[in-house]
């Protein structure tokens, strides 16, 4: 899939459960409770993994980890601040 494949897969499943949600809490009817659950379902199994993977995937996760060599510039960088 293509990253614009799945940015749209992913903005439609955040309406549809933000959709539901709202459904459930605004209509009275004998299933609000279970669109609610769905909508929140939804959020947590589809859209945050999606959105996830979306925003990581050309990223190299080396450069976000904290390592000895990363400190090492990071006091680097404070002593030639604080100089």
């Amino acid at each position: 899939m293509t990253t614009f494949a799945i940015k749209i897969i992913t903005l439609i499943i955040l309406i549809l459960s933000v959709g539901s949600i709202l459904a459930g809490y605004l209509l009275d009817l004998e299933y609000s409770e279970k669109l609610i659950g769905f909508g929140v379902v939804g959020l947590f199994i589809l859209v945050f993994p999606l959105f996830s993977y979306y925003r990581w995937k050309d990223k190299n996760v080396k450069d976000y980890m904290i390592t000895k060599e990363s400190l090492e510039k990071m006091r680097e960088y404070k002593e030639k601040k604080d100089a």
